[in-house]
């Protein structure tokens, strides 16, 4: 057996929830084989199925994960022919394992891009599976267990081109006659919308009025460009330089997802405001809601 690099952590992300058995299952699999390393639980949470969200999630949460294994499950396509694999980054400072859908291409790229990749055939490494449904305890709970313990990745299957490896899908802002065409990439629990908007295109220039129109699928509002939720008054919409340095709308001590009937997935259009003073009252636009929902 080829002697590889041992880590203390296994980083654990998944769409698994909390409800069943299986987060637990998964933890005594990889105690069962690496019993000194720690599992750290990022979330269980992400909606099931969303590979593009848990993909996002993983890659906010990169930069401040501890060096070593990385397990991440979001796999609706569970049982079939896609690839289950094990990613190096970093020059070795982590490895990446789970299915190859597009989960962990947004990581990958945010780290630098893969050193190595190998597609998890070993069943020597594996699980005997009474069923192909369950691969976070059957492959991909075992690989990290058995990485983290010092198996090369070589031994765990055969390696593949890391230029073969599917890649994320992410939205790309669009400038468009009327203003910023941007996308929901997340809201989190107190409401606030992160959205797929780079801040330097909300650079205010001196003498420039600090408020933006921002048009949802149903209701045109004014928002405040902030630091901080306190400048803020009552039921106000802000946009603000969110904690991963992305913009997000927010509201101060409320929920600025539920004010504009905003989720994950939906378009915002962002655009100067003619009128600073215009009052932050809900207004149906039917208009764009009817192009919005021809352009879905």
């Amino acid at each position: 057996m080829i002697k590889g690099k041992k880590y203390e952590t296994i980083s654990f992300l998944s769409d698994f929830g909390t409800t069943d058995e299986f987060v637990g299952v998964v933890h005594s699999v990889i105690n069962s084989i690496a019993p000194f390393a720690k599992v750290i639980d990022i979330t269980h949470g992400v909606p099931h199925y969303d590979i593009r969200s848990g993909g996002l999630t993983l890659a906010r949460s990169a930069q401040y994960l501890s060096p070593g294994v990385v397990l991440a499950v979001v796999d609706p396509g569970v049982g079939t022919q896609r690839r289950a694999v094990a990613v190096e980054v970093g020059g070795g400072e982590s490895v990446l394992v789970g299915p190859d859908n597009g989960l962990l291409a947004p990581t990958v790229a945010l780290v630098g891009g893969a050193d190595r990749a190998v597609s998890l055939t070993e069943i020597n490494y594996q699980l005997p599976a009474p069923g192909p449904t369950f691969a976070g305890r059957d492959i991909f709970g075992p690989a990290a267990a058995h990485i983290a313990s010092g198996v090369d990745l070589s031994e765990l299957g055969d390696e593949v081109e890391v230029s073969s490896l599917v890649p994320g899908l992410m939205p790309v802002t669009s400038k468009e006659s009327d203003g910023l065409h941007t996308e929901v990439l997340w809201v989190d629990q107190y409401g606030n919308a992160q959205i797929n908007l780079d801040p330097t295109e909300l650079e205010i220039k001196e003498n420039e009025v600090n408020h933006f129109e921002i048009k949802t699928a149903g209701q045109i509002r004014i928002a405040k460009k902030v630091e901080t939720f306190e400048e803020l008054g009552a039921g106000e919409l802000g946009l603000t330089i969110d904690s991963y340095g992305l913009v997000a709308l927010v509201i101060a001590r409320g929920s600025a997802a539920e004010e504009m009937k905003i989720s994950t997935g939906n378009q915002v259009i962002i655009s100067a405001a003619e009128n600073s003073s215009a009052q932050p009252v809900p207004v149906v636009l039917k208009q764009l809601d009817e192009k919005i929902q021809g352009d879905a």
